[in-house]
């Protein structure tokens, strides 16, 4: 183990590809090449594997050629040449008119479908800001506006997506709501804690549990302040989203194809491999970043000291999605980066502790890192070249500060996401104390 960050990019890679669209998809087309019936197959899809997942659909499918057809948007640099289904790349996390004119011809097809038709949905975390199609009375730049807000609040995925759903003409619901009477089978790649379908790109294909209500709550809850036709918007009777037991979905099916809890036990059976003990804390993790952060330096310390609930040499595996908070201005970052950032101030130079953390997607916020590593000699490594890691985490500029110790990990997209991964190494028992 003379190479702790190979072992944790080793760790980070097996996660990842544990998640390949190419290895994920196939396994659920073998009882599903009857999919078009009398009718028309079209698929459709949104997220950053979407394109990934519509090129194994591709590749996999043992029915006629002939009969795939269809369009989804991709984040850009996520494409992948596709024969027969169109691939269109747009922005994310803040909507461009490319997503909105994808997300209106993909409505557009939905609507087009019959009873004897069957649309196949390829969704994947990063499809809700992809699919970003205003609801009735409200514009493009609302939604932007809104969106770009939500991002900087701290507010959880499932907070902002409930707004987004509310907002839209497209998701929490609604598309599959214009497709009926046609047959609607979800595929989906989970980026969400707990794996709720409806959470996952906003749900476009699902029933919405969540109420105008929610939404208005959200907004107050973290301050936000939205222009006056969200508001009446919201207080309205037409923005309320199809619910459970509505007849739409009778007959739909949604098929969860990977998720991050298989992504961490990929992860650990490598660990093990490699003489690793591993203890998965959980896939669904959040909070503000810096403050899991420390919590989970004091739990890397006693194992350290002999006191935690494995044995060094061991590896501890998390996933789920921290959030940040951004103050003033803010820096350059994403909430992996900021959780190591502190993570490293907490562990304070801490013997034989090494981490990464890193979005499975390949970007961590927007900027072009998956993430970043750190070690015992980070923190003395940036005090020798004049950088104040404190004032580096108040401005949440974590990026600039692993961009000058060149530790960021650039991966560049990897066509899957399944959130945020997060490994601490242990390598050896301090019997000092930690």
């Amino acid at each position: 183990m003379d190479d702790p960050a190979k072992i944790l990019r080793d760790l980070f890679d097996a996660a990842v590809d544990a998640a390949d669209p190419a290895l994920c998809v196939p396994r659920y087309l073998s009882d599903m090449q009857d999919l078009s019936g009398k009718g028309r197959l079209v698929v459709v899809g949104a997220g950053k594997a979407s394109a990934a997942m519509a090129r194994a659909v591709e590749d996999h499918w043992s029915g006629d050629p002939g009969e795939l057809s269809g369009l989804v948007v991709t984040r850009y640099g996520c494409g992948v040449a596709c024969d027969r289904i169109e691939i269109v790349e747009a922005a994310h996390p803040v909507p461009d008119a490319n997503g909105l004119a994808a997300a209106r011809r993909i409505l557009e097809i939905a609507r087009s479908l019959s009873a004897d038709d069957t649309m196949l949905c390829l969704i994947s975390g990063g499809g809700s800001a992809l699919l970003s199609l205003p609801a009735a009375g409200l514009t493009f730049e609302d939604k932007q506006a809104v969106n770009a807000a939500l991002l900087r609040s701290g507010a959880t995925i499932a907070d902002m997506n409930c707004v987004r759903k509310h907002l839209s003409a497209i998701k929490g619901g609604r598309l599959a709501q214009a497709a009926a009477p046609a047959r609607v089978i979800s595929l989906m790649i989970s980026d969400v804690p707990g794996d709720d379908p409806a959470v996952i790109a906003s749900g476009p294909t699902v029933a919405d549990a969540t109420t105008t209500a929610d939404a208005l709550a959200v907004l107050e809850k973290f301050s936000i302040q939205v222009p006056k036709n969200v508001t009446a918007w919201l207080n309205g009777g037409g923005a309320e989203t199809p619910k459970p037991g509505d007849a739409i979905f009778k007959g739909g099916e949604t098929r969860m194809i990977a998720r991050p809890q298989g992504s961490l036990e990929a992860a650990a059976k490598k660990a093990k491999d490699l003489g690793l003990t591993a203890l998965i804390l959980g896939d669904a993790i959040e909070g503000e970043a810096r403050d899991v952060a420390r919590e989970h330096a004091r739990l890397a310390r006693a194992v350290a000291a002999g006191d935690g609930p494995v044995k060094a040499p061991a590896v501890l595996l998390s996933g789920g999605e921290v959030t940040v908070t951004i103050k003033g201005d803010g820096g350059r970052g994403g909430p992996n980066t900021e959780y190591l950032l502190a993570l490293a101030e907490a562990l304070e130079g801490a013997d034989a502790i090494h981490a990464i953390a890193c979005d499975t997607d390949g970007i961590d916020g927007s900027e072009d890192n998956a993430g970043a590593v750190i070690g015992p000699e980070t923190l003395a490594r940036a005090k020798a070249a004049g950088l104040d890691a404190a004032d580096f985490l108040n401005g949440n500029d974590a990026y600039s500060f692993f961009e000058a110790l060149d530790d960021l990990v650039v991966t560049g997209p990897t066509l899957t996401n399944v959130n945020d991964f997060r490994a601490i190494l242990v390598l050896h028992q301090n019997l000092t104390g930690a």
